[in-house]
């Protein structure tokens, strides 16, 4: 592998999705992961959900190590009963990670691109 700047992206925990099938939704999430690892780009993925977890959930995340870039899912973004967390995200990235870019993919499938958009 290619040392690459590290990646970390984040989705909705596909099992605080009613309706769905989660496992599916996993499956995508976790091939989208290895297209990371495909473009050589050292990368990680933390699935929170909308509930009283997400907050030490993202920032045991970003304490991990430095992050360069910081992906956050369409499903949080884009999702409007979702924008109390979307803030939440972004605001605790700006305060534990503040030398990460932050970038948005507009559906699972494109977070590769979305983090390579902004090295």
């Amino acid at each position: 592998m290619v040392a690459c700047p590290p990646y970390l992206w984040w989705g909705y925990d596909p099992q605080s999705i009613p309706g769905i099938d989660a496992q599916a939704l996993r499956a995508f999430l976790d091939q989208e992961l290895v297209r990371f690892g495909e473009h050589g780009i050292d990368a990680a993925m933390t699935l929170v959900a909308f509930d009283g977890s997400a907050e030490s959930t993202v920032v045991a995340a970003l304490a991990e190590r430095p992050w360069d870039v910081v992906v956050v899912g369409a499903a949080i973004r884009k999702t409007e009963q979702l924008l109390p967390l979307f803030e939440q995200l972004v605001n605790l990235i700006h305060r534990h990670a503040p030398q990460a870019a932050i970038a948005f993919n507009t559906n699972g499938g494109d977070s590769v691109e979305a983090a390579k958009r902004r090295l």
